[in-house]
């Protein structure tokens, strides 16, 4: 245990052990539309994390006994692959990935219009490929964008960070070497467009003033990365756009010209 608290997570200058700032993002990046079956499909990196998400429905809840005759059952099941983390992990669902699955639908569910749709089911999977920490909110993240990809009607995508404490401060989107060796976690996410908390657990301990801090900074982050999310998908839909111009265009400069007159 001795060693433990000699892992210095910040240095003299303030500085991260990754060279960030105390309120510093990591690099996120957001791809929309990556798999051709799935209704809406979304890939996120987020640091070291990579997470895919995929969307299928809403579509007939089966066995009829999960139907909910005045809504959308909302089902998220959150996976780590087993190459995802150092030490390989056991295949299959354990107990925190059931957790993360129930939070991640019930945060979801929240920001679907899901009285539009009863009877079905909206089944959100989300696949964490690496692992580097706040994974829970990088699948999020990228779930709501595949959900906005599907044209599934909802408030507003969710958007959240996790903040923390290391080395005595409070920090913005803790990395691995963080989440191990820092004091505290705190995963958040909110539905941008209406304020509303809909996802936030606390992994350690702050006093309020940290705690105000946290959600503060986690607060700014979100919509930053709410504008992230809007930009993949005009990126997808531009695209998409683009390629149905080029296809209308004529393919020689003669019917070019006979299509003018």
């Amino acid at each position: 245990m001795g060693m433990v608290s000699e892992v210095k997570l910040i240095d003299e200058n303030g500085l991260r052990i990754d060279g960030r700032k105390f309120n510093e993002l990591r690099p996120i990046s957001i791809e929309v539309g990556i798999l051709n079956r799935a209704d809406g499909s979304a890939y996120i990196e987020w640091g070291g994390n990579k997470v895919i998400a995929a969307v299928y429905g809403p579509r007939e809840a089966f066995p009829k006994h999960t139907q909910n005759p005045s809504k959308a059952v909302v089902n998220a099941r959150y996976n780590m692959a087993a190459f995802s983390v150092d030490e390989r992990k056991r295949p299959g669902p354990d107990r925190r990935a059931t957790e993360i699955s129930k939070i991640i639908s019930e945060a979801l569910e929240a920001t679907i219009f899901v009285e539009q749709f009863p009877r079905t089911a909206i089944d959100v999977y989300i696949e964490v490929l690496q692992a580097d920490a706040g994974t829970r909110i990088a699948g999020l993240t990228a779930a709501s964008v595949a959900l906005a990809d599907a044209g599934i009607p909802m408030r507003d995508m969710i958007a959240g960070c996790a903040a923390g404490k290391v080395d005595g401060k409070v920090v913005l989107d803790l990395n691995k070497e963080e989440d191990n060796y820092g004091q505290a976690d705190v995963p958040f996410a909110l539905i941008p467009r209406t304020g509303e908390v809909v996802l936030l657990q606390m992994d350690g301990n702050l006093t309020r003033a940290e705690f105000e801090e946290a959600i503060e900074m986690s607060t700014k982050a979100a919509m930053f990365i709410s504008n992230l999310q809007r930009e993949a998908l005009m990126t997808k839909y531009s695209r998409a756009e683009e390629r149905e111009e080029t296809k209308e265009e004529p393919k020689n400069g003669n019917s070019g010209e006979d299509a003018h007159e």
